[in-house]
């Protein structure tokens, strides 16, 4: 088939497009990451002087690289749409937030869309394969705190104790509120068919769109981060209780992210932009942690139950293209996430900036050594 004029065209300015993004993101990083670092070893005599403050500044520098992150999918016209429950009033309060995991992309659409959400963007800790950390923005989430768990059956026990410990020793003293995890513990294109063989020898339901979730890492959570209840809810987290004023994790924030007709957006396409403009949806819905079983035989059932509603409703969202009602809502309803076109044009215009300061001040102290 004769390729047309036109087509060349199109696939000449995608092309080039596609190269000018990329060359945009290696230079957004190269000033952005290196000038978060060396911020924050400015500052290393306010961290010990006043962590609170160190880490309010970190959060804020932090908020600014993932906004860095969703300007480059809102430049290239992939938006989100979000359904469910608002889960804006809980930015304040401690949360676990369940996501499903289609692909790579599925971490940038999240960092767009909760850009929006007060403060929580900068006090959030996420859980991440390991091999994130050799990334480029590795040496951030290292800082930050995120966790890095390593998959697999043979490194799973020793992880569950490492999340244990890096939750008691970093979470409330850098006065985190969502924490945010994948518990497929991987991409649905790898785990489906694994999932379904193990679900058709358990006699669990057979899931299409999602993977039978597992429980280690979400135990771990709820075990150290909920507060002692009278009701014999598991002990064990009083200490960094005391230390902080917590309360104590509060909600889990059931995530549902759904692309149309199921063709997720992975790294790739967020940077280059080969993409047509796309509208991402995101499905919310919040249970009380109080709700929520302790007991490991019950806590795996209420896990299966989440994501075999997940299922229910990207079935929905593929045969109709929107998300079902909520109880009690006779129309499901939408809304439409937007950021500040001027306030991304400002943190792109710090980074530049600040990677040129630091530019030139490396240049004069070379020159005043050599």
């Amino acid at each position: 088939m004769a390729v047309t004029l036109e087509q060349a065209q199109q696939v000449g300015y995608t092309c080039l497009k596609a190269l000018l993004r990329f060359a945009f993101m290696v230079a957004n990083n190269l000033v952005a990451i290196p000038s978060y670092v060396l911020y924050l070893i400015m500052l290393q005599p306010l961290r010990m002087l006043d962590s609170k403050s160190f880490w309010y500044i970190e959060g804020v520098l932090f908020k600014w690289l993932l906004a860095m992150v969703a300007s480059w999918g809102w430049w290239a016209g992939y938006t989100v749409v979000e359904w469910g429950d608002d889960v804006k009033a809980l930015s304040e309060d401690e949360a676990m937030v369940l996501v499903n995991h289609q692909a790579t992309g599925d971490v940038c659409t999240l960092m767009m869309c909760l850009q929006d959400k007060g403060t929580v963007v900068r006090q959030m800790m996420w859980l991440m394969d390991h091999i994130f950390k050799y990334t480029n923005f590795g040496i951030v989430s290292l800082i930050h705190g995120d966790f890095f768990i390593r998959q697999g059956r043979a490194h799973r026990d020793q992880q569950l104790v490492l999340l244990k410990e890096h939750l008691e020793k970093y979470y409330r003293s850098r006065d985190r509120k969502w924490i945010v995890l994948f518990p497929e513990g991987g991409f649905l294109r790898k785990r489906r068919e694994t999932s379904q063989a193990f679900a058709k020898k358990n006699n669990l339901p057979f899931l299409q769109h999602v993977t039978l979730p597992r429980l280690g890492a979400t135990q771990v959570i709820l075990k150290t981060l909920v507060a002692p209840q009278e009701n014999g809810t598991p002990a064990g987290r009083d200490t960094v209780l005391k230390e902080s004023k917590s309360k104590g994790l509060q909600w889990v924030i059931d995530t549902t992210i759904a692309y149309p007709k199921g063709d997720p957006i992975d790294i790739q396409t967020w940077i280059l932009g080969y993409r047509q403009p796309t509208v991402t949806h995101v499905h919310y819905r919040i249970f009380p942690v109080k709700d929520v079983p302790a007991e490991p035989e019950a806590l795996t059932h209420w896990l299966y139950q989440r994501f075999i509603e997940k299922e229910d409703l990207l079935t929905h969202f593929y045969e109709t293209g929107a998300f079902p009602p909520l109880q009690g809502q006779t129309k499901a309803i939408s809304r439409e996430m937007t950021l500040n076109n001027l306030w991304l044009v400002g943190i792109q215009s710090l980074a530049f900036l600040s990677g040129g300061m630091w530019y030139c001040i490396f240049q004069y102290f070379y020159h005043c050594l050599f």
